[in-house]
């Protein structure tokens, strides 16, 4: 997209938006320097941004506003395969509101007159309080750009007539101008009305889109841990299958050396005391391989049992967390090392009674080598004892908890040459 400081002797300009506020201001040609990828914004790093293309009269008048969306990647740069023709659009747009110089030429999700470029709008909010066009106003009306205003002579050359031939009236009498007025304020209403309407049935399907989005993605997250749960029952059973066999050969073999003990009984002594206390090994044997068993179907039991009851129990009513359940809410965390997770309400019992832990587990390492990593990660520096204090020479910071080396990395060259 090639955009110019000034077409047809007006301006534009490119602002983006953060909520119901504009964020930034820059003119036209600085946002294709953008585009072109010869600058970069870090602080939009990893952003998917939205934005308002402004076409401007010279005397600062609105005549254009074109709402897109773009990218920018993880080096704050502008993706290079955005290629919406921004001020084109702006030119074919349909009649919008009118922002002070008459109904302007809006493009938006709603109102795109080319629908390939759909996916790359966004629309105005035009709530009360919110409204997205009455913040570009007062963007354009404070001009931070710095664009000179110049007044515009009105041409009336231009004004069409609906025959040539005939000649204009010297006066129009004031009930056919307020008529006028009247019909064109109407017309404008009702351009406003249904793009108010357009607007909201788009923010209705974001907002239903969203709630399928999400869930689907809960209901993907109970599936995987119920089937992580049949898993693991399968397992138990799997085990318990193997010791019963495993007790059937050794019942098996006891009995096959009680017979051996009773055909040799009357011939050795020895040889029976021999084979008597191999049977009380055995016996002792096959009792412990028992009570394993027992407390094997026991350990079985009680964790069938906790899970059923887990999958049972209901928090109480009139609570928060009855309220939290029935909404559908799940828990959104950041933690060093593991960023931004989501924490289902399932877990929310387990991540409270011991954050620090809970997170080192899904790190998979053990609570102290977590909060060692986390010590490190807070105060990257030399931990070496010199006359009863710490080195405090600086370090290169170890991002992941998985890479970090106690005894090296949270020690500098020289001590870790004398460790």
């Amino acid at each position: 997209m090639a955009t110019s400081e000034k077409a047809d002797d007006g301006y534009s300009a490119v602002f983006f938006m953060e909520g119901a506020q504009v964020a930034r201001h820059m003119r036209g040609s600085e946002f294709g320097a953008f585009l072109d990828g010869y600058v970069g914004l870090s602080d939009l790093a990893d952003t998917d941004v939205r934005a308002v293309y402004a076409g401007l009269a010279p005397d600062l008048k609105i005549l254009s506003l074109v709402f897109f969306r773009i990218y920018f990647d993880e080096e704050g740069r502008a993706d290079s395969y955005w290629n919406v023709p921004i001020e084109r659009l702006s030119e074919i747009g349909a009649k919008g509101p009118d922002l002070g110089s008459g109904p302007i030429k809006l493009v938006c999700r709603s109102l795109c007159p080319e629908p390939e470029f759909v996916n790359d709008l966004w629309d105005p909010n035009m709530t009360p309080g919110s409204n997205t066009f009455q913040a570009v106003r007062r963007a354009v009306e404070a001009n931070q750009l710095k664009f000179q205003k110049r007044e515009v002579e009105a041409d009336t050359d231009d004004i069409p007539v609906l025959n040539a031939s005939v000649k204009r009236p010297q006066a129009v009498e004031p009930e056919n101008a307020e008529g006028a007025q009247q019909r064109m304020r109407l017309a404008q209403m009702i351009r406003d009305q249904r793009l108010r309407i357009k607007t909201l049935q788009s923010v209705h399907r974001d907002a239903l889109s969203d709630l399928q989005r999400e869930h689907r993605h809960e209901f993907q997250i109970q599936r995987n841990e119920l089937l992580d749960a049949q898993q693991s029952l399968e397992r138990l059973r799997l085990t318990n299958e193997q010791l019963k066999r495993r007790l059937e050969e050794r019942n098996e073999q006891y009995l096959s050396l009680q017979l051996e003990l009773n055909s040799a009984r009357a011939s050795k002594e020895a040889q029976q005391e021999a084979v008597s206390a191999e049977v009380v090994l055995l016996r002792e044997q096959l009792e412990r391989k028992q009570r394993e068993l027992e407390l094997r179907n026991d350990q079985i039991v009680l964790l069938e049992q906790e899970r059923y009851d887990d999958a049972q129990r209901e928090p109480l009513e009139d609570t928060l967390l009855s309220e939290l359940q029935q909404q559908n809410v799940f828990l959104v965390a950041y933690h060093p090392g593991m960023g931004h997770i989501t924490l289902p309400f399932e877990e929310f019992e387990h991540y409270f009674e011991n954050p620090v832990g809970y997170i080192a587990r899904k790190c998979g390492m053990n609570e102290p080598a977590y909060r060692q990593w986390l010590a490190h990660h807070d105060d990257p520096t030399c931990q070496a004892d010199v006359e009863g204090s710490p080195c405090g020479q600086p370090l290169i910071r170890v991002s992941q908890p998985s890479d970090f080396r106690p005894g090296i990395d949270d020690l500098c060259e020289v001590h870790q040459v004398s460790e």
